[in-house]
């Protein structure tokens, strides 16, 4: 015979409303309540009403600025400063590339002058470099390369040519350093597998490491660009005509100082949103390798959004 045992209320679970047709008691969940967020919001909206309305009630001519905005001259300065940052940049990656193998390479010497390069370029201020470049005529009267070109300072170092080597060449300096990172960051395993199968050091840089090191280097590569089209704007100094001294020439002529400067402050900030957009997508594309499920872009995640709100529209 065998003792018939009784279980307890926590093996038995209350009845369904299968079984004896009453339901279960609805839980009723209570969100935590956070004050400090909205004590918080309530401040930086506070805070940013009255910084908006002191803006409103100073001295500025709004309608200035709304007129000079398409202003020839203050296009001109804005196709100067993407043209010249554009090229810097391009200056600074090539040379990025090409002193960051020489930094990682076995001979002594190569890797001395391009520590050199970096320690000098990334030690004086970019400003002090333009101001060089500027007044080298008071160093050299000519650039004498023998027989291959010979001219007067003075007409080689226009102002363009010194906005290009002083932005240029700080930049090659930054840009070193970001290749080397990258480079560092692929696995010696690639390398010596291409060295296996017969490639030469040249060619396994150009098609194994640095495509590999993209990844890596695209990130702070888009950063240092965008820093590059504020920092255009210190070849104002040597009179290359970009967007602040475009800008700053229409404000000393009309009177209108402060406006022109909203002026240049609202295209910097276009043009940093511009090509922001570009680097977020060029990340993306380097990151398929890297990443099996890519996230949503914006306009995924807004075009998600919108679909959710339309069956929600269609439920009711």
């Amino acid at each position: 015979m065998t003792d018939k045992i009784e279980k307890g209320p926590a093996e038995n679970p209350p009845a369904g409303p299968g079984a004896s047709g009453t339901p279960y008691e609805a839980i009723k969940a209570i969100p935590v309540r956070h004050y400090g967020r909205w004590v918080s919001g309530v401040i930086v909206v506070v805070l940013l009403g009255w910084l908006v309305y002191a803006f409103s009630q100073g001295n500025v001519i709004w309608a200035t600025v709304k007129d000079k905005l398409f202003d020839p001259a203050v296009l001109g300065g804005l196709g100067n400063t993407v043209i010249i940052s554009v090229s810097s940049m391009a200056l600074g990656l090539a040379l990025g590339i090409i002193f960051a193998v020489m930094r990682l390479s076995k001979n002594p010497v190569t890797s001395a002058v391009s520590w050199l390069y970096i320690w000098f370029f990334r030690g004086t201020p970019v400003y002090v470099q333009l101001l060089v470049w500027f007044n080298l005529s008071l160093i050299f009267q000519y650039i004498n390369l023998g027989p291959i070109y010979k001219n007067e300072t003075v007409d080689i170092m226009t102002p363009f040519m010194v906005a290009l080597l002083g932005l240029g060449l700080n930049e090659g300096a930054y840009m070193a350093e970001i290749v080397r990172a990258g480079i560092q960051s692929v696995d010696e395993g690639q390398t010596e597998a291409a060295h296996a199968l017969g490639m030469p050091q040249t060619k396994t840089m150009r098609r194994i490491v640095l495509p590999q090191a993209m990844r890596v280097i695209i990130p702070p590569t888009g950063n240092e660009f965008i820093n590059m089209l504020k920092t255009s704007s210190l070849v104002s100094a040597v009179q290359y005509t970009e967007l602040l001294r475009a800008s700053s020439n229409i404000g000393n002529t009309a009177g209108a100082i402060m406006e022109m400067l909203f002026v240049a402050s609202f295209w910097y900030l276009a043009l940093t949103s511009v090509f922001s957009v570009g680097q977020y997508y060029l990340e993306r594309r380097f990151a398929r390798g890297s990443t099996r499920n890519l996230p949503p872009t914006p306009f995924q995640r807004l075009k998600a959004n919108l679909n959710m709100f339309r069956r929600t529209e269609v439920a009711r």
